[in-house]
């Protein structure tokens, strides 16, 4: 076979890579040079001194943890369901797999105008909620609900189809020899799925910690007890803080790259895995 007559020509092939390059450079790299630029237009001790103020702390602090809330309860609500609709036929299974992908197709800011008008000062349960003292919007509840709204399909979606490529067979093995149903899904299933798993509850923390939409409607901005960190970015920009707004920002796209890479890594050994099953 003539491996010619499937190749672009050289000024084609160049033209696809500059312009790649071009694009990489335009939305990715010189973004990042001028966060990281800003936040260190005043020396490093400015940046520093800026995640030293106590706003900023308290952010920093909420922020990990409603992360540390919401992507474990989502990391095993979506291994339920993914187990359940890739090893079980039901009415409506198709119908779940449509409410998982729902915050994919729902904005952010509809998703927080929900929350509050669900339990909101005068939201349908609201005026219950404060009889008993109980608080959800513009406090922590209503910031992991929010949170876990938006990141809800994330492991989900990530191990729907390597449980179905995997098929069943060395489930109803174990079974067929005894093992419980919990003894199968540890010692079995869930050693096949643990670097898809680990992929899924990456990308729901990345996302957890990058929500704006939803968290700033029922946030309430209240400084220093419901501003997250790009709520934060936010206020500071508002407040012309400009170091303290790109080095919040230079933090979150540190995050972002730390998450890249390990996703890289993930992919890389889910690619081995792949391959081995093959």
């Amino acid at each position: 076979m003539n491996h010619r007559a499937t190749e672009e020509a050289r000024w084609v092939r160049l033209t696809l890579i500059g312009t790649t390059l071009l694009l990489f450079f335009c939305f990715l790299l010189l973004p990042l040079l001028v966060v990281f630029g800003q936040a260190f237009s005043r020396g490093v001790d400015a940046a520093w001194e800026s995640l030293q103020d106590p706003d900023a702390l308290d952010a920093i602090r909420l922020t990990l943890i409603v992360a540390a809330i919401s992507v474990p309860i989502n990391s095993i609500c979506g291994v339920a369901a993914a187990w359940c609709i890739a090893r079980f036929r039901f009415p409506g299974r198709d119908l779940l797999v449509t409410f998982i992908e729902l915050p994919f197709s729902v904005s952010p800011v509809i998703s927080g105008l929900v929350w509050v008008l669900l339990f909101g000062a005068n939201g349908w349960l609201g005026p219950f909620l404060d009889r008993h003292g109980v608080r959800i919007i513009f406090a922590l509840p209503g910031l992991v609900l929010a949170t876990m709204f938006v990141t809800l399909p994330f492991v989900a979606r990530n191990l729907l189809p390597l449980m179905r490529s995997q098929g069943v067979s060395e489930e109803e093995a174990a079974l067929t020899l005894g093992a419980t149903g919990w003894q199968t899904f540890r010692l079995v299933t869930l050693p096949k799925i643990r670097w898809g798993l680990l992929y899924g509850v990456l990308l729901c923390n990345a996302r957890a910690m990058g929500e704006f939409g939803a968290a700033a409607v029922v946030s309430g901005h209240v400084r220093g007890q419901t501003l997250t960190m790009p709520l934060q970015v936010e206020a500071m920009f508002n407040d012309y803080d400009w170091v303290g707004a790109f080095t919040m920002a230079g933090l979150l796209a540190l995050l972002a790259l730390v998450t890249l890479a390990v996703k890289l890594t993930l992919e890389w050994r889910m690619g081995l895995l792949g391959e081995a099953l093959l």
